[in-house]
């Protein structure tokens, strides 16, 4: 009995002794990584030290389970795994659905050439996008808002096209972001407190936020001081890697732009938008922008419009245009806020504030007014035939009604408590029976479930919370829960609703206080490569099983299956493209059915990740797993993971 005991303390001892070695070469790996964006001292020590560790999240794993490392019964031992090689080092920066070669011949009217366009079939990569050479970690939040590593986004433009606006210094091995921006040259912080003067943003009234054109996102980067969650977006255009800067900040943003498809969001989304000198042309095509963001404005809402032609008599000559041009502009603008019935309450300066009214019984000529649209779904922005070139919803030049109410001082659509009160409460879709197949009890007893599978996942990825995760992705968002459960200020969620999804969700996540995108995983997401630190995918491999897109020759057919050809969407598509938008030593959190993660586990083995699987945490007969990865560091023109060093 003693020599087991004996044999029993050295491993906890040796166990104890890993550990601490593991924490330590984490910590020296952090440090090396700071130190070599160009801050403090003992680089060369930092660096030896990781060199002769094991840094990757698996040195602080604790996994026990039946299945081992082959995680299953399905047998694929006789078939070898695919190597997946690195694509060529051009396309380090590549977004397959904003490629800049393609997007030159689309049309430029109305902004075409600048939307999503996705490359055929036989155009995909099938390779690995690489990281730039000396690529690091970015540093934790909130410094992360304030200095991104030059090495990451190494792109000048805007240093020098911006240099007196205050966006954007280089310094050194870094950029530093000193919060200011064209209409705030005071910085974000003395903007958004006299937007706070008129909005309520101090109270969690408002809580989320659309800015269009957002530049490199300062605005979004200084609203978490009042804790206001902005989706931001911008085209990628001739400013360069505006919002790639902005995810490097550890801001939410997509490539994105106002043209001629509807934005990818749910009706009544945010509780304000904004726009400060977006140069998006408001009164144009019968005020088509403002009615879209009209449809995504929440009843109640707010929109800032900040810049031209905002006080136009003042500036004309400082902006360099004709005064009968903007005053004709800004006439237009608020010739269509009249239309949609919003509420001028404030103009001063460069910023003018409306509001959006409460219910369509507190503007009766709302209706006779404007062209109201026809559709009954005001959440159907995104297509059916994956192959169809007129896939997404264009944009319509009518009014998106209200939902009915039996008050005037009824909010329509249903009251949101102020956040985070509304996190957790019985989001008003729900309440109202208006998502099919979503009850109020299923939705406490889901919002009850990811708060247990959190706490089972922190079990074994144990700097979840730490900080080291600050830009997460939920690919199959479901109705928010996962994202609610690890609410936390170091961190935030794109809430991702696939849209093949049986239902539709996304409006539910948006009156919980929390951000999501439509997107079909199979293209491309609109965003640049290494922009996610996390990514969490329940469910999303089985969702994609066998699913597939009835095309012919000329577009989208009917639903007879004559001439038909059937486009798999398939896992390998799925896979590449979360690599490419994860950073190096990012992490993954596939839960799925056994056979499905053994097959995802396979394919990944290819592709320089490291993969541990696990039971679930109600124990080994649930046929439901997790699979947990972690991309290994590697850069253009070499192999040097360090998991491997």
């Amino acid at each position: 009995m003693a020599t087991k005991g004996n044999s029993g303390d050295n491993r906890t001892r040796s166990s104890i002794s890993i550990f601490i070695v593991a924490g330590l070469c984490c910590f020296f790996y952090l440090l090396g990584t700071w130190q070599r964006s160009g801050f403090g001292k003992g680089d060369s020590i930092a660096y030896e030290i990781t060199k002769k560790a094991d840094c990757s999240i698996f040195s602080n794993l604790n996994i026990e389970t039946r299945h081992g490392d082959e995680a299953g019964t399905v047998d694929d031992s006789k078939s070898e795994s695919k190597v997946f090689e690195p694509c060529d080092d051009r396309f380090i920066d590549y977004t397959p659905c904003q490629d800049q070669m393609r997007a030159m011949t689309f049309p430029r009217e109305n902004m075409n050439y600048r939307e999503r366009h996705c490359p055929p079939e036989g155009e995909k990569l099938h390779c690995l996008v690489p990281a730039p050479k000396g690529y690091v970690t970015p540093f934790p939040w909130p410094r992360s808002r304030d200095y991104v590593p030059y090495a990451n986004a190494p792109y000048k433009s805007l240093t020098v096209e911006k240099a007196v606006q205050n966006w954007i210094q280089y310094e050194g091995s870094v950029f530093r972001f000193p919060g200011g921006g064209t209409q705030f040259p005071h910085g974000a912080d003395a903007y958004i407190n006299e937007l706070a003067s008129v909005i309520p943003m101090n109270n969690g009234v408002v809580r989320t936020a659309l800015d269009t054109g957002c530049g490199v996102a300062s605005w979004g980067a200084y609203l978490f001081k009042k804790n206001v969650l902005a989706m931001s977006f911008a085209p990628r255009d001739s400013h360069e890697a505006q919002v790639q800067f902005a995810l490097e900040r550890g801001v939410p943003a997509v490539i994105g732009v106002l043209g001629t498809i509807k934005l990818p969001y749910p009706s009544r989304a945010f509780d304000m938008a904004h726009c400060s000198r977006c140069l998006i042309p408001w009164g144009v095509n019968d005020g088509i922008y403002m009615m879209e963001v009209d449809r995504v404005l929440r009843p109640g809402g707010y929109w800032v419009l900040s810049g031209p032609p905002i006080n136009w008599r003042t500036n004309y000559k400082a902006w360099q245009r004709p005064k009968e041009e903007l005053e004709e502009e800004q006439r237009k603008i608020e010739e269509v806020a009249k239309r949609l019935c919003w509420e001028k309450k404030h103009e001063k300066g460069e910023i003018a504030i409306w509001r959006k009214r409460l219910n369509s019984e507190n503007c009766p000529e709302r209706d006779s007014n404007a062209t109201m649209c026809e559709s009954t779904n005001a959440d159907d922005v995104w297509y059916v035939f994956a192959l169809d070139k007129s896939r997404y919803k264009k944009m319509e030049a009518c009014v998106t009604p209200y939902p009915e109410t039996s008050s005037p001082d009824e909010v329509a659509g249903g009251e949101l408590k102020p956040f985070p009160n509304r996190l957790d409460d019985v989001p008003p879709r729900i309440a109202r029976g208006s998502v099919p197949r979503v009850s109020v009890e299923s939705f406490l007893e889901d919002n009850k479930l990811w708060k247990k599978h959190i706490k089972a996942y922190k079990r074994v990825n144990k700097i979840i919370d730490s900080g080291r995760y600050r830009n997460i992705m939920d690919m199959n968002a479901g109705v928010g829960s996962f994202a609610a459960a690890i609410e936390s200020p170091k961190l935030w969620v794109m809430n991702v609703m696939p849209t093949i999804a049986e239902k539709d969700t996304l409006g539910v996540i948006f009156e919980r206080g929390l951000i999501g995108i439509y997107h079909d995983w199979c293209e491309a997401f609109s965003t640049y490569p290494r922009t996610y630190d996390l990514i969490h995918a329940n469910g999303v491999f089985s969702l994609y099983k066998d699913k597939y897109a009835a095309v012919n020759d000329n577009g989208p057919v009917e639903r007879s299956y004559k001439s038909i050809q059937l486009i798999l969407c398939n896992a390998e598509d799925i896979l590449l493209e979360m690599d490419r938008i994860l950073r190096p030593e990012g992490a993954v959190i596939f839960r799925d059915q056994e056979d499905v993660l053994v097959k995802v586990k396979k394919l990944v083995s290819g592709m320089r990740w490291n993969t541990k699987m696990v039971d679930h945490e109600d124990g080994p007969l649930v046929p439901e797993k997790v699979l947990f990865a972690v991309k290994q560091y590697w850069v253009a023109g070499g192999n040097n993971s360090t998991s491997e060093q």
